[in-house]
């Protein structure tokens, strides 16, 4: 029985939709394939600095039950830690004194019990200094404050110096160079390794800076060291060619 033009036709559609579909999963394939051969690198950059800014919080307490006392002696401990730090060749400009926060522990709700001190005053002397050397210098000589009957308090934070870097911006670029640069080259190796070349870029991350402590250890903070690494890893995708 002879086919129907009709028959024929939607007989010719079908295998060019086949053969269509053959063409179109082939290319996917092809192209899926291509896509897989990419080499993940990264790159490292580091340097060496050292903090050219330092903070210094030095919190001091003093409590009694006699107003007036209580505030005479916090006015002559800021000045023991003024004359103390003026030693060490800093001025009015590095010393900044903040305002002085008493409590009357007799006027808190929910008090109960005997109050041995009723005025508590606390009062923090922040000293800043690009002279982080002579920062440190007057650090390891707190003890003198204490010495001179200065209470020294860490209940609000830290009362060691805080070293900071503030050059990252000009490290930023050549650092970047670096790392693209080591982060090629140890994809080059690979493609040469691998019998392929090396093609383009198909993804790329310049990473997070960091700045660390130079020594590194349980209970070592950056910010307590002067001496730092800067650090960044840029990781690259790489298209490998036959």
């Amino acid at each position: 029985m002879a086919a129907s033009p009709a028959s024929i036709i939607a007989g010719l559609f079908v295998g060019l939709g086949v053969m269509a579909g053959g063409y179109f999963i082939g290319t996917g394939y092809y192209d899926a394939h291509m896509q897989n051969r990419v080499v993940s690198v990264k790159g490292l950059s580091e340097r060496d600095v050292t903090a050219d800014l330092a903070f210094w919080p030095l919190r001091f307490v003093s409590a009694g039950n006699d107003l007036s006392q209580v505030q005479g002696k916090i006015r002559g401990d800021a000045k023991a830690i003024r004359d103390f730090l003026g030693k060490y060749g800093f001025g009015e400009e590095d010393i900044h004194l903040q305002s002085p926060q008493v409590t009357d522990v007799a006027a808190q709700p929910y008090r109960s019990g005997p109050i041995e001190n009723r005025f508590i005053i606390s009062q923090l002397l922040m000293l800043r200094s690009e002279n982080v050397e002579k920062v440190a210098e007057a650090s390891r000589a707190a003890s003198e404050l204490v010495e001179a009957g200065v209470i020294l308090s860490s209940d609000m934070g830290p009362s060691q110096p805080i070293y900071l870097y503030k050059g990252l911006t000009d490290l930023k670029p050549d650092m970047l160079d670096e790392a693209t640069a080591r982060a090629r080259e140890a994809a080059a190796r690979f493609a040469e390794d691998s019998d392929s070349k090396l093609g383009g870029i198909k993804r790329a991350s310049q990473g997070v800076f960091q700045i660390l402590g130079r020594d590194q250890g349980p209970g070592m903070s950056e910010s307590d060291q002067i001496e730092k690494t800067v650090r960044v890893v840029s990781s690259v995708d790489y298209f490998l060619v036959d």
